[in-house]
This record gives structure tokens, sequence and C-alpha cells, in this order.
């Protein structure tokens, strides 16, 4: 559904996309996840034609973006990192622009608008202005109008930034309905195989959560896709190497960690510390902070083998040279 090969774009002397490969399939979520400047939303322009690749070429559904946009674009729902709809228009007027814009005729939009409006929980506020709506709405309302051409390709760009959790949470269940069960909703299941068999959706996120839903999940830095793979192949890559510190200080564990060449990375996490070492040497960290917090001189200590997190191995593939 999606393919790019050896695509890049650069930005005077700033390489945002570099030699990027990608390929999704129908019915899956797939997760674009880096630090801010890693080339995310650049990747998501590429895509929609927003912008030209310096070298490279991309496919949506079979079709050429750089030489076949229009069909490419009738495949694609597209979800920007900003609201960009018109906020002095209604709920259902902004729907029915793109719908509208797309060529569909009143007896096509009106029914369909009306149940994409009830599948994201919109439906009562219809005649409300978009520059009215919760943060939460608006992207709500932004997937609503990305979905009224029965798209087969969706691209999110970091769709639930800054909404609460509630909304979060809804917002995914949406999406997962769309790529795992869409015949549960009805302009979807009207339109052939294709749709029954679910969405091909790419998606960019900040959170490990969110990047922890999807089926697979590539991580971005300085342009470069440096791994991907489904969260738990990531996560294994870290097997045996995060151990989990309880009852002592920060900054007391940095001073005993600091010189042993084992512990390759000390970070908190919530009310713990997590210390990543390099793999074989778990026992060995865990002995020596244990005979180094005996008898309580730098505090009380409990140690332990944790499984990896994604977090862990964001940071991991971060700090990686």
């Amino acid at each position: 559904m999606i393919e790019t090969k050896n695509l890049s774009k650069s930005f005077g002397s700033t390489h945002a996309v570099i030699d990027l490969n990608l390929k999704v399939v129908a019915g899956e979520i797939y997760g674009l996840v880096g630090s801010d400047g890693a080339g995310k939303t650049t990747t998501m322009r590429l895509l929609v034609g927003a912008l030209k690749p310096d070298t490279g070429e991309a496919s949506v559904c079979g079709y050429s973006v750089g030489k076949q946009i229009e069909q490419v674009r009738a495949q694609l729902g597209y979800l920007s990192q900003r609201f960009s709809l018109y906020e002095d228009l209604t709920v259902l007027e902004n729907i029915r622009f793109f719908a509208e814009m797309r060529g569909l005729s009143r007896q096509e939009w009106l029914p369909r608008c009306m149940e994409i409006l009830t599948f994201v929980g919109l439906e009562s506020f219809r005649d409300r202005r978009a520059g009215q709506l919760s943060g939460g709405m608006k992207q709500k309302l932004g997937l609503a109008s990305a979905l009224v051409t029965r798209p087969k390709v969706l691209l999110l760009d970091e769709p639930t930034t800054g909404v609460d959790p509630v909304t979060r949470q809804d917002f995914w269940k949406l999406l997962i309905m769309l790529v795992s069960a869409p015949e549960q909703f009805s302009p979807f299941a009207a339109g052939g195989e294709q749709e029954r068999v679910g969405v091909a959706v790419i998606l960019s996120t900040p959170y490990m959560d969110e990047a922890a839903r999807c089926h697979r999940v590539g991580f971005m830095r300085d342009g470069r896709l440096i791994d991907e793979g489904t969260p738990s192949q990531l996560r294994s890559k870290l097997a045996g190497c995060i151990l989990e510190v309880r009852g002592t200080s920060l900054s007391a564990l940095r001073q005993v960690v600091g010189k042993m060449n084992e512990v390759e990375n000390v970070r908190g996490f919530g009310d713990n510390t997590h210390l990543r070492v390099v793999p074989g040497r778990a026992d060995t960290v865990i002995a020596a902070l244990e005979k180094a917090f005996r008898g309580g001189t730098n505090g009380q200590l409990e140690c332990r083998l944790v499984p990896p997190t994604l977090e862990d191995v964001f940071i991991s593939l971060s700090e990686s040279g």
C-alpha cells in the first residue's frame, strides 16, 4: 500500500530524510518514532506530494507519488500535526467542503458525512463551529474529514499530541477498528474487498505507549530510519540489559555507577531508576550495587532485572553511533 525506495530530501545543508525505505501493507499501523527534527513530518509531506524528493521514489497503492499525484491523493487521507481545517465553518460544513472538493455529490456526501460523524463521536456537534471545539474534538474532526473519501491509506502526523488521555484512547479505538474491523463502519464496508481488509496507516507519535500499539515501529534519527520491527522484536534487543533500581536517589546512584564500565545509561523512570547494562553483565552490576549500598551508607537499595520498554529501546537507539 505504501512503499518508498531510497527517498531523500534536504533543505540546504540540512538532510531531513536520507535514503528512506519503507513498506506498509493493508491492515497495518506503522509507527514512526523519533525526536524533533528526526524527519517524521518531512516523510509525511513527501508521501502526500507536498514536497518533492531530491532523490528516490515513493508509491501509494501502486501509484507513483512523483508521476501520478492525483491518483495518489485519491487514495489518501491526511491529518497534519496542526489543526488545518476552517474554524469559521461548522463541523458538517468542513467535512462537506472536503467531500465536494473530491467530487462527491450531495447524495453521496451527506449520508456518508453523518455516518462518519457518528463513527468519531461528533454527531451532536455537527452545527458547532470548528473554532469552538476542544483540541481533542478538532483532531476527531480532522480524522472525519480525512475519512470522507474512503481512503485506502491514512497518514497521521502526531494526531494525539496535546489532547487529553480519554480522547487519545477514543482516537486509538477508532484507528484499530479501521484497520482490523472496517466492516463495522459502513462507508468502508461498502467500498469492496480492499476496504474489508483494512486501511494502511502511517502514524508518527512522541508517545511510546502509542508506539507499542502499532503493528510495526520505525525509529528515525537525523533523517535516517535506524531500526524497525514489531514492538516485541525491538524490545527483545535489550532483553537482560535493563535493571530497575529502587530505594535511593538518582544522584547517589550516578555516583556509584559512574565508574562502572558495565553500565551504559542511567535515567529516571517514574519513581525508580533504569540502568542499561552491557549484555551478560547484569548479575555483576547487581552484585556491585548491593555491595556499595550495604549497611545504609548510601541508602537502602532494591535492584532487579526487568523487561525493557520501548522507551528503553528509543533511548538506546538515540545514543548509538
